[in-house]
């Protein structure tokens, strides 16, 4: 069983920086496939970023394209998520997930998770 736990956020004003972290207990995350994902009320949880659990492929949803960046720690047990130039509609709750996985590969889909952490509010004010 891996439990997985966000920390990092709060409240920031538009233009600001914000960094997301995940911490894994239980099992290491050198076999796990990462993603962060979003949701606000009334609307689907959405991917933002994903990593893979081997190599260095990562994905970013076009939405954050260019103004966050996921990223693991040395010790593979945590992983992060900077958010730069923020905006007022990535207000949401964040939430990690893991998935097992041995292929150099990301996963966008929320099916493909089997471990999510609890959420994180980020808001946004502009």
């Amino acid at each position: 069983q891996v439990h997985v736990v966000e920390a990092g956020g709060g409240l920031v004003q538009a233009g600001n920086a914000l960094r997301l972290s995940c911490a894994a207990s239980g099992r290491t995350f050198s076999t796990y496939a990462m993603g962060w994902f979003r949701q606000t009320p009334g609307k689907e949880r959405e991917v933002v970023a994903a990593i893979a659990a081997v190599g260095s492929v990562t994905y970013c949803a076009e939405s954050v394209k260019g103004r966050f960046t996921i990223s693991r720690g040395d010790d593979k047990n945590t992983m992060y998520l900077q958010m730069n130039s923020l905006k007022s509609e990535d207000t949401a709750v964040y939430y990690c997930a893991a998935a097992p996985s041995d292929v150099e590969a990301v996963f966008t889909e929320r099916s493909s998770y089997n471990y999510w952490g609890q959420g994180a509010q980020v808001t946004v004010s502009s």
